[in-house]
């Protein structure tokens, strides 16, 4: 579905065949949406945003409307935005990230929905503060990785063996495992960019039973009748029943089947993000750590761990999947060594 030009009537029609198809896979009542958001969403996908990014963006515009007493926003304003974001700012006191991100729903709904532009406007994006990462030493990290259980265990080792973000380990495929060539494929990570990364031999065996493991669940999908894994459109389409195939399954799969979000066929994805935080969460409590450790951490202490291994910084950028040098160069602050070389009076001695 492609829509030229931002013409409202246009769009709200495109809107409307969502609602059928919608409704004629899931069995959603239509009339609890509102045509307005579902607009939006149409060009959201049309333009290829993320689900994430959906999700995000029309839930800011759902709060916005609400936020003035549920007017429509075609009879509104940048009053009203610089209002909406100075409650955020002020009353909510939302971390600059969230005020952005508000923001940039707000401009996206105008731009391209509303057909205007916010150039007057006063309010500007907020400066986030550049902070050091949190790291893990790596005697730290293995100790919480060891107090992982089942499959947040085999989660953990490659996260930090390999510097993976969350949203990528769990997005691994069969196929995009090479064992004999020690690589891992990642596929349309941050930035919708490609990336070929290493595989650690200590990683192997686990891998191998999480495929073995994740074989049986996909083949109980099939003599259910199923047996698809979530796919972007563009994929199922081309390949069809072939979708059915090992090689395109998840390597974390979900412990149920869900209807896929764009074209409405019963599949199943990839585990959640939030079973993980909260093992890992525990497994930090229970080695009597106290320092504050995300998912993320691990990839921080992965890229610090190579660089104290004294690896090239331009090869930790790719690794990590950086656009900038720079992105990476944050980690030689998180080592403490100055380029200088300078030491401490109280260690000159």
């Amino acid at each position: 579905m492609y829509i030229i030009g931002s013409n409202f009537d246009t769009i709200q029609k495109h809107a409307l065949h969502l609602y059928i198809v919608t409704v004629h896979f899931t069995g959603d009542n239509i009339m609890s949406k509102s045509p307005f958001i579902e607009s939006i969403r149409v060009i959201l996908r049309t333009k290829r945003y993320s689900i994430k990014t959906e999700k995000a963006y029309l839930h800011w515009i759902r709060r916005f409307i609400y936020f003035n007493d549920k007017r429509h926003p075609k009879d509104m304003g940048e009053l009203e935005v610089e209002q909406f974001l100075s409650h955020l700012a002020i009353a909510l006191k939302v971390s600059p990230t969230t005020q952005n991100q508000a923001l940039c729903a707000a401009i996206f709904m105008c731009r391209h929905v509303l057909n205007m532009d916010l150039t007057n406007m006063s309010f500007k994006f907020a400066k986030t503060p550049v902070r050091v990462p949190e790291v893990l030493s790596h005697n730290e990290a293995i100790a919480v990785i060891d107090k992982l259980r089942g499959v947040h265990h085999t989660i953990g080792t490659p996260m930090y063996g390999v510097g993976f973000r969350i949203s990528e380990v769990l997005k691994l495929r069969v196929k995009d495992f090479y064992f004999e060539r020690n690589t891992i494929f990642i596929f349309r990570s941050k930035g919708q960019k490609d990336r070929v990364t290493m595989f650690p031999e200590l990683a192997k065996p686990q891998i191998t039973k999480q495929v073995q493991k994740m074989e049986c669940i996909h083949q109980k999908d099939i003599d259910e009748g199923y047996g698809l894994s979530s796919l972007p459109p563009a994929q199922i389409r081309k390949y069809g029943k072939a979708a059915t195939n090992l090689s395109w399954q998840y390597i974390f799969p979900s412990t149920t089947r869900c209807v896929h979000p764009y074209d409405g066929y019963v599949c199943r994805h990839h585990l959640h993000q939030t079973g993980f935080r909260k093992a890992s969460k525990k497994a930090v409590q229970e080695a009597g750590f106290l320092k504050r450790v995300t998912s993320h951490t691990f990839r921080h202490s992965f890229a610090t761990r190579l660089l104290e291994t004294r690896h090239d910084i331009r090869v930790l950028q790719e690794l990590l999947g950086h656009d900038d040098v720079k992105t990476t160069q944050i980690y030689t602050h998180v080592l403490g060594k100055h380029k200088s070389g300078a030491i401490s009076p109280m260690d000159a001695s």
